[in-house]
Order: C-alpha cells, then structure tokens, then sequence
C-alpha cells in the first residue's frame, strides 16, 4: 500500500474510531446524509456501515452530477446532434445517460459526432481541428469543475474560437440541501459534506443553509478513516446540539476555499434556477454563462425541439437522492437497470448510489 495511504485506511485506527462512535451515540437514534457519491462508494466499499451502530443511519445524497442532471438537459444534447449536425464534446459517463428517448451513446452508435473529454479544454482543441463544424460542449457538475470550465469559456472567447459553444447544467451545493431540509419527511440530523467542493468554495458556502436550518456539518475526505472520524466529530456535534460547520479534511480545505477559482467563476456565471434529476427546479441552485461570454451558451445560440420529458415509471433515483430511499428498495434494481443497461441516471456513474450498491452492495450484504 502506498505510504501515504497507510494511515488513512488503518484497520486498527478505523475500529478505534468506530468504538468511539458506538460508545458516544449509544441508543440514540441518529440520521447522516453524505451529499457525495465519493462519500458513499468509501462507505460501501470499505463496508463501513459494519462498524457503526444500528441506530445510526447512513443516507446517499444528491452529490452526483452525472445523476442529478436533468432528463430534459440530455434531450437538449440529443437535439443539437439531430437538428445542427454538431459535435458534442462531453465527458466519457454523460454517454450513457437516459434521456427521454435516448442516449448519446446510442445516437453516437448511429453516426452522430460523440466524442469525450478528459478537460473541458479539450473541447476547445475539437472545435480548432473542425473549423467547419460547430461544436458544442456538455458543461456538468458542482463547484468542483465549474472554474475549469469557466477558464475554457475564457479561453474561446480570448482566442476567438467562433465555432463553439457550451451547454452549461452547473449545479451548486446548498440551495439543493435547503431543499432536502425543507421536506418534512427527509428526516437529516447532520451532513457529510464534499471535501472538493469546499476545498473551492469555502466553508462559508453553506452559512446560508445553516442560518436557515440548524443543522451541523463535517467536511471530509475520502478515505475510510476520514470518513469514520467526520461520522464521529458529526455524531459528538449532533448529542450536544452544536449548530456549526467544521472541517475534517484539513490537508485540502481551506475556510476561505480557493479564492482564485471563486474569482473566475465570479467572471464568468451568474445564479441561475436550473433543473436536477429527481428533485425538480431548484431556484437558485446553478450556474449560467454571465455577461460578455453569453454567446456562447448553446441554450442561446441554437434553438431546438424537444420531445416530452419523460423516464422510466418504476425508476426511484430521485427518491435514492433525496435519502428517502436505497436502491435495492427499487424494482428495476439488478433485473432490467444494471451499469451495461442503466435504466436510471444513478446507475451511470461512478459515484452514482445504484451502482455503487450493484458494485459493493453484494461484497457487505446491501
């Protein structure tokens, strides 16, 4: 094992910590929500739920940007294949997305110009190398790859790359978890929050759901003993009624966060009200290409038809995302929705609850 992962994914110093939370929480009957799939795919790969005690329960959350990105987001994509003949540049796990009536995946599989990008700046090297065609890149995700793609749009608009544009579906972290608080049946008592996305934003990101919700959080990392000293810190928070957030993940986060991304972001998107798989329209829970970069967003520069949103009727991934739900408690779970035929968003991704319980479920009894 890699030295500077040994401590990190200690057996001896993770049944220590699980001892402590056991001995802290007691009879108490407590609720957590990792907002992250990289939370839950440590949680169930490394079986940790085994540790901690039956009155304590782990719920998935909506921390996936792959799941949470909206049916009618991918029918926009499909549509600018079929309608404008452009190249999609997208990231590889957005292929296999369900749509309402289709893939990218499958319209690549009949000709369409699908092609995938490790950096949103691949994007622009596609649309240099096809000056004659019109490409169109898929800009996904949180906090966490927004400055990334904000620096791809500045970076067109610098070098006057005229042929392409950017289908922008960023989310950002917490209108969505005031609106997970705000239904009475979620049932959250605290939150493990995304270390990533903090290490960009700050802590000072979620003094908006803490004003209006008093509820504590920990921001922590990835590995196993992260997790379970974030799961201790939170239920310690949680007995003693402290409303606060702390951070877990020192090595990466900062309380100021990462001013210089903040800073392009700032430049280049504005708030928007955007639309998340299985939650609805969330208001004030994106971003939206601001300002002198507006032409190049693609919900502007190209107009398109779409079918009526539709998904699959016995599919649950919003409920999976909202923790009102896991996904071996869905019908379609290993029988028609598997990560070779995803028949929901959630099954598609790497940190996608579905298929993290498909990969690991079965290793730890879930």
């Amino acid at each position: 094992m890699n030295k500077y992962l040994e401590e990190f994914r200690s057996e001896k110093a993770a049944r220590i910590i699980s001892d402590q939370i056991n001995a802290l929480q007691g009879n108490t009957r407590l609720t957590i929500m990792e907002i992250c799939g990289g939370h839950t795919l440590t949680t169930m790969k490394y079986g940790l739920h085994t540790l901690l005690p039956e009155t304590l329960t782990l719920k998935s959350g909506p921390g996936c940007p792959v799941c949470v990105t909206s049916t009618e987001y991918i029918d926009t994509a499909i549509a600018l294949l079929q309608e404008h003949d452009v190249i999609i540049a997208s990231f590889g796990d957005m292929l296999r997305v369900p749509g309402s009536t289709s893939t990218l995946l499958k319209q690549r599989s009949l000709g369409r110009d699908v092609r995938i990008c490790f950096s949103p700046m691949d994007a622009l090297s596609i649309a240099k190398e096809n000056p004659g065609r019109k490409t169109v890149f898929l800009a996904i995700g949180f906090e966490t790859t927004a400055p990334g793609i904000a620096v791809a749009i500045r970076e067109a608009e610098q070098q006057g790359i005229g042929n392409i544009a950017f289908l922008t579906a960023l989310k950002t972290m917490p209108q969505a978890m005031k609106a997970l608080l705000s239904d009475p049946e979620a049932l959250i008592d605290g939150f493990i929050l995304p270390g990533h996305v903090t290490a960009v934003m700050g802590t000072g990101m979620y003094d908006p759901v803490i004003e209006t919700y008093p509820i504590p959080g920990v921001v922590s990392g990835f590995e196993p003993t992260d997790m379970l000293a974030s799961i201790r810190t939170l239920v310690e928070m949680i007995i003693a009624k402290k409303q606060e957030i702390v951070v877990q993940y020192t090595r990466a986060v900062k309380k100021e966060g990462n001013t210089a991304a903040q800073k392009i972001m700032n430049e280049v998107f504005v708030t928007a009200d955007v639309s998340w798989r299985g939650l609805g329209t969330i208001p004030g829970s994106g971003l939206s290409i601001a300002g002198k970069y507006s032409h190049l967003d693609a919900e502007k520069k190209y107009a398109v038809s779409l079918p009526q949103q539709k998904e699959h009727p016995g599919c649950i991934c919003g409920d999976v995302m909202k923790g009102k739900k896991t996904p071996n408690q869905c019908s379609l779970f290993k029988q028609q929705c598997t990560p070779e035929n995803p028949v929901g968003a959630c099954m598609v991704s790497a940190e996608g609850s579905c298929g993290i319980y498909f990969n690991f479920g079965r290793i730890h009894g879930r």
